[in-house]
């Protein structure tokens, strides 16, 4: 995948996508707004998720260790992926034991993340995705551009199309007089998937969260096709990352209240489906769990970044974003999109390596707005600061130096530089600051006979503003750049002793005037 500011470039010439995108979004957190505002102790609820989450991850060994002794000792068989790699060959060998050459799977971004339907493709196993968006997705020989709605870059007309066009190939085929009527897709879709449900031995999910109290996994979903996944086949293979564990049953009461409203602004969601190992008769009577890692740990290592392992995956951040609903969930090139994966995806896979994932901490405004709404209360915009630093970290010797790594410096590392070299000494800083007091005198002097933003502009407070400056890249074309000041901060504290001086003149004009 391109870089993030390539492939968003890409998502903005497309005006089908952006009107598709914004639809979406705006719908979405329009309920998500409504029903968040009838609960009235709302913030002590995002509060207290955030404080179970924070003291599962201080103690995440115990859970661990505590929920694989529940699921063992309920008949289920818990296996430990240190990578994708490994869970990949778990569910794989599953599937062979089985003599199983398809498995069908429920939504699971887990799965997604380590590439499971590619790596059971090589085996000769198909996976045949049955959320409804995925299944879409996985027809149409697309990508996922969103974690609750992974179609949510497609309309009604394109995916009647997709259907007509793949379904034949996959299984049942779509009725040849199909319209783009969502009841007649979802009829489409039912049949095409009923035959699969009934045939597959082995199912794949993921899970919302594990309970280490009793060993129960937990998955909520709006269409009830996940539950006939779990229920169906002989054979349950749930892929779960270390940090959906929750320490308690009692403790899904907070989540369970949290996760509607966020993701798809519902009081509840229509189908909570929990499953504790093997029950004799009733169900998969085969179990396995795959606890996975995949870089995890590392995250649970950085001390700002391990808030993102808070995250419950409701996509609220991304239906808030600007960036998002212009550019899509493409543009960021990984299983996560938005603003939690612009987080999440560098931490999982670690920044300096690779210039597509070291691009996403970027892919933001930092305007907050998905702090604002985050169920968990995770700080995207300080961790993504704080990627941010590692990312030059990760590239400060190979700018203008030798190795491998070299690469030219560009105008933001000669800036950076220049700032260091001013910023690092007293002196260097006092002869700058005139100069700028100097600059600003000059540009104060001639306001009104210069051309462009320097004329008669002026931001909130009186400051004058400068407009388009040469070189300045496109920071400049939509951003308001302040004037230099007329004055240094020293010269106007030596003149006026701290400002002591200027308050007394103030003062006495006022009596004056009085």
């Amino acid at each position: 995948m391109p870089p993030f500011p390539q492939a968003a470039r890409t998502a903005l010439a497309d005006p089908q996508l952006r009107a598709n995108l914004r639809h979406a979004t705006h719908t979405i957190r329009d309920k998500r707004a409504a029903v968040v505002a009838e609960v009235d102790e709302w913030e002590a609820l995002r509060r207290k998720g955030a404080g179970i989450k924070d003291d599962m991850l201080a103690h995440l060994d115990e859970h661990l260790v505590r929920l694989e002794e529940q699921l063992t000792a309920r008949g289920a068989v818990v296996h430990w992926a240190r990578d994708a790699a490994e869970a990949c060959a778990i569910v794989a060998q599953v599937a062979r034991d089985h003599r199983a050459d398809e498995v069908v799977k429920v939504k699971s971004m887990a799965t997604a993340e380590i590439g499971l339907n590619e790596a059971l493709a090589q085996e000769g196993i198909a996976a045949w995705e049955t959320d409804l968006a995925e299944l879409i997705v996985q027809l149409g020989d697309d990508l996922p551009s969103h974690i609750l709605v992974p179609a949510i870059h497609r309309n009604r007309a394109e995916i009647r199309r997709i259907f007509l066009d793949r379904m034949a190939a996959a299984g049942r085929p779509a009725p040849a007089d199909l319209t783009d009527e969502p009841r007649e897709l979802a009829a489409a879709a039912r049949l095409h998937l009923r035959e699969k449900f009934l045939r597959a031995t082995v199912a794949v999910s993921g899970a919302n969260f594990a309970v280490a109290e009793t060993g129960t996994l937990v998955v909520v979903e709006s269409e009830g096709n996940g539950r006939m996944c779990l229920t169906l086949p002989e054979v349950l293979v749930s892929v779960v990352g270390i940090e959906k564990v929750l320490p308690t049953t009692a403790d899904l009461d907070t989540f369970l209240r949290l996760l509607p409203r966020s993701s798809t602004g519902e009081r509840m969601n229509p189908y909570t489906s929990m499953w504790t190992g093997v029950t004799p008769g009733d169900g998969p009577q085969e179990v396995h769990v795959v606890l996975l890692d995949n870089g995890r740990t590392d995250v649970l290592a950085d001390e700002v970044g391990r808030q993102a392992l808070r995250c419950i995956r409701c996509s609220a951040c991304l239906n808030v974003c600007p960036v998002y609903e212009r550019t899509g969930g493409h543009a960021y090139g990984s299983v996560y999109p938005g603003p939690i994966g612009a987080i999440l995806t560098p931490m999982l896979k670690g920044v300096g390596h690779d210039e597509q994932v070291d691009s996403l901490p970027y892919a933001s405004s930092l305007c907050g707005r998905c702090y604002e709404v985050c169920p968990v209360m995770i700080d995207i915009p300080e961790v993504l600061v704080h990627l941010r630093s590692q990312v030059v970290d990760a590239h400060r010797d190979t700018v203008g130096g030798g190795g491998l790594g070299w690469r030219p410096p560009t105008p933001l590392d000669l800036a950076m530089r220049g700032a260091a070299l001013v910023l690092g000494d007293g002196r260097r800083m006092a002869w700058a600051a005139r100069g700028t007091a100097l600059a600003g005198r000059v540009l104060g002097a001639t306001r009104g006979r210069l051309g462009g933003g320097a004329r008669g502009r002026a931001l909130p407070g009186g400051r004058g503003a400068l407009g388009r400056v040469p070189g300045g890249g496109g920071w400049t074309d939509a951003r308001d750049l302040p004037a230099p000041p007329t004055d240094t901060f020293r010269a106007w504290w030596t003149r006026t002793h701290g400002g002591r001086d200027e308050a007394t003149t103030t003062r006495t004009a006022q009596e004056e005037r009085r």
